[in-house]
């Protein structure tokens, strides 16, 4: 079967092989049910609660029990604004959440939104960046609860979570922050960040999928939404999935072990695609260029004249893996949400191109994007008989 050139890092990663073994013991010999008082079950437990302690070293919780394993980021997501808005009974209050979430974030923020609570979305500016100041400023005496994800999975830009978490701190509300992103990829540390809560995903660091984790700061009320045999100290009830929770564990102590010489790898890769891109390929730009804080695997581009759609189906016909803003749902085309909150006009949002690199990218494989995708852009424009308008506009937006 012919490669794949898999460009495409911040959707999912393949699951490396060291992770696949490390598990592989838990599905046929040492099975047990981590709930069983029996050999089997006592040695389950235990693997459970080393890959528990290794989550909670890598990002320095206080205590293990801070560590909720989860089914992945979604999970962990809805949980932490379920479980924290509706503590102890409460049925109201302000929630305020960046417009650039992940859904997985908006969507519960909304639900919440028509059961008695208030939900402002923040929008970050065209630097795609949460500012410390707007924030403070959207800020109420009722509000209970902020989240605002560490790394942004369309375009990559850090947020300045300490400031952020401070400023919501020092208005008596508590901070969450989506970071399935950053986990493994940059250095995070919950207790000088100072976070009361944190969604991590498995499939993002080449562990499993259906595997994460939600840290909860000791003390924090939570309301959990599953629930049953009491597991992870009530918080999430149900059958651990013991091998998926010791891969993950794996797959995080790997990246932090290797990341000192992966990050500058990575940034290295980004930079060439950047510059080879915005150098081959006329009036293409980068989102939210301004950021200086920015993950080292994504970036995501406007090239304006084509559709996202149609540049991302040429480039999988040569067998190339990348992701664009625009989803189709329900019969129409919608530009990225993301784009839009930092103020992209809705036509150029409509041709973005997210890439993002990882483990197995190398330089050939940037090359052969770039070599693959300016034919595809010019084929492309040459059949849109609104691209000199298009470019008109963007002239003028410039200007």
């Amino acid at each position: 079967m012919e490669r794949t050139v898999y460009l495409d890092y911040a959707a999912t990663t393949p699951a490396d092989q060291r992770v696949v073994d490390a598990m592989l013991p838990f599905f046929t010999e040492r099975y047990g049910n981590a709930n069983s008082l029996y050999a089997l079950g006592r040695d389950a437990a235990r693997a459970l609660e080393e890959a528990r302690e290794t989550v909670a070293l890598s990002i320095n919780a206080a205590h293990p029990d801070e560590v909720i394993f989860t089914s992945g980021g979604t999970e962990s997501d809805n949980a932490a604004l379920f479980g924290i808005a509706t503590a102890g009974g409460r049925s109201s209050g302000h929630i305020l959440v960046s417009a650039f979430e992940h859904h997985a974030v908006l969507e519960p923020a909304h639900w919440l939104g028509k059961r008695g609570f208030e939900v402002t979305e923040l929008m970050p500016r065209t630097d795609g960046i949460v500012h410390p100041e707007d924030l403070a400023a959207a800020l109420r005496d009722d509000t209970v609860l902020v989240s605002v994800m560490h790394g942004n999975n369309e375009i990559g830009t850090l947020q300045p979570i300490a400031e952020l978490a401070r400023a919501t701190h020092e208005r008596g509300a508590l901070f969450h922050t989506d970071a399935a992103q950053t986990l493994g990829k940059v250095d995070f540390d919950v207790q000088a960040l100072g976070i009361d809560a944190a969604s991590f995903s498995g499939h993002k660091i080449y562990g499993p999928k259906g595997t994460g984790a939600l840290y909860l700061r000791k003390g924090v009320r939570f309301a959990p939404y599953l629930m049953g045999g009491g597991q992870e100290g009530r918080r999430r009830s149900g059958t651990q999935n013991l091998p998926g929770n010791v891969g993950f564990a794996t797959a995080l102590t790997l990246m932090d072990a290797e990341r000192p010489a992966e990050t500058p790898r990575l940034t290295g890769l980004r930079d060439r695609l950047v510059g080879e891109l915005l150098g081959h390929i006329e009036h293409a730009r980068l989102n939210a260029a301004e950021a200086t804080m920015r993950l080292p695997h994504i970036a995501n581009f406007v090239i304006p004249g084509v559709e996202g759609e149609a540049m991302l189906l040429h480039l999988d016909a040569a067998s190339i893996a990348v992701s664009t803003g625009s989803a189709c749902s329900s019969g129409s085309l919608k530009p990225s949400h993301v784009l839009l909150s930092i103020g992209c006009p809705v036509e150029f949002a409509h041709g973005s191109l997210r890439v993002s690199v990882g483990r197995f990218t190398t330089e050939a494989d940037v090359d052969f994007l770039i070599r693959t995708l300016v034919p595809v852009v010019q084929r492309l424009r040459s059949m849109n008989p609104m691209y000199e308008k298009t470019l008109a506009a963007l002239t003028g937006q410039q200007g």
